[in-house]
């Protein structure tokens, strides 16, 4: 019994003597696509090599060829035979999925002895892209952030430009398909109260391979028919170097209006805004992005206006309703010639009134002023005076008797001659 023992220990330590082990490898496969399972051996003759996950055979090859052990792998493994000579064992996997994630081992026994490498094996399906967008179909506004075809779920955060005390609550939903791959919607209610935050949402894969962000600000300007107007675009700080695009939508039909290169710093316009719309090249590089409309007419340019700023991951994009009043060029030049006739009416009525002021008050001077009689005249007011003194010294009023009031109103009293005296 003691013997037998002893000779296991010896057979232990001859075998661990032998096998050589390398520290775990971590491998990401992306979703769809081959990739390559690594493991590298001390190259010698009679390779014997195994490969298992979870101790769950998958492929094998020893004298005689190659097969693949599990159904789950038909047609998808194979070796690199070509490359044994040195020391390269590693696996090919193809179209990787989900099912494939998971820790595998790769036994190699040659002639002078054995080794073993473990590798670990994640999958992931990219973010291809990232949607920002408002959404009223829930009875209230929501901006609503989607991506499509993920795998493993990823984190999604919110923002706001400027922040905002109110507390954020998202709802973020995550569905899987047949294949594994989630689709990620998270909404988030639109705050009535600051009408122009700009929503910002990030989204972090699982292994932190992968960032992407998508912000979304809307506002609403007026114009005037036949002024220049300046639709404001602005970049956020975290996009310096970006491509520009403007797109126009009314009557629910959208049309491209100008693009910007960021690598050439050149724009070009669409054929039907190339005399209407403009923009300072100078400055998009600075994060502005303002387009000018120029001579805007009311049914042509009333619409919405779409910036979007677009970087490898990252897109910004700025809705803005415009509203172009219907006031002609012909008829500015009728309101304003219109104006000027009124203000020359008012003009002349003024001046007819300070005329008439001025000539009435030239009359009521000349009335007020003494008149200057004839000499002539001036001498026959003292005989007149005199006799009405008289009259008035032989008046009954000036002795205290009474007299009617008919008496003293009748206009003969007032020109009885004066008694003549008695001859001798």
């Amino acid at each position: 019994m003691a013997v037998t023992h002893t000779w296991t220990c010896l057979l232990l330590w001859i075998s661990t003597s032998t096998q050589t082990t390398t520290p775990d490898t971590h491998v990401t496969c992306v979703f769809l696509e081959d990739c390559v399972l690594p493991c590298s051996f001390q190259p010698d003759s009679d390779e014997v090599i195994h490969w298992l996950k979870q101790e769950v055979p998958v492929h094998s090859f020893q004298r005689g060829g190659e097969r693949t052990e599990h159904e789950q792998y038909a047609g998808r493994t194979s070796l690199f035979t070509h490359l044994f000579s040195r020391g390269n064992a590693s696996l090919h996997l193809r179209g990787c999925g989900p099912r494939d994630r998971g820790k595998y081992k790769c036994h190699v026994r040659t002639s002078a002895g054995m080794h073993e490498a473990h590798v670990i094996v994640r999958v992931e399906a990219r973010i291809r892209g990232l949607s920002l967008e408002l959404s009223r179909l829930s009875g209230y506004e929501e901006v609503k952030c989607t991506m499509r075809h993920v795998y493993p779920a990823p984190h999604v955060a919110w923002a706001t430009d400027p922040p905002t005390a109110q507390p954020l609550r998202p709802i973020t939903r995550k569905l899987a398909d047949r294949q594994g791959l989630y689709a990620v919607e998270s909404r988030l209610r639109r705050l009535n109260s600051q009408p122009e935050l700009t929503y910002i949402c990030t989204v972090n894969s699982s292994y932190g391979s992968q960032t992407w962000t998508a912000s979304l600000r809307e506002r609403e300007i007026n114009g005037i028919e036949g002024k220049a107007l300046t639709i404001p675009c602005h970049a956020p700080s975290y996009m310096p170097k970006s491509s520009l695009s403007w797109s126009f939508t009314n009557h629910n039909e959208a049309a491209l209006i100008l693009t910007y290169d960021s690598q050439s710093q050149l724009s070009s316009a669409s054929a039907p805004w190339e005399a209407c719309a403009q923009l300072d090249v100078l400055r998009v590089p600075l994060g502005d992005g303002s387009m000018q409309l120029v001579n805007p007419i009311s049914l042509e340019h009333t619409g919405i206006y779409t910036c979007v700023y677009s970087s490898p991951q990252n897109t910004h994009t700025e809705h803005t309703g415009v509203n172009i009043s219907a006031v002609t060029g012909e008829r500015m030049r009728r309101q304003e010639a219109s104006q000027w006739w009124i203000f020359a009416v008012v003009i002349a009525v003024l001046a007819l009134a300070l005329t008439g002021i001025l000539g009435y008050l030239k009359v009521r001077g000349n009335q007020s002023k003494p008149s200057k009689r004839p000499e002539g005249t001036s001498e026959m007011e003292p005989v007149k005076d005199a006799n009405e003194r008289g009259l008035s010294e032989s008046s009954p009023l000036t002795t205290g008797e009474s007299l009617s009031t008919e008496y003293v109103n009748t206009p003969t009293l007032k020109h009885v001659p004066a008694a003549m005296p008695e001859t001798a």
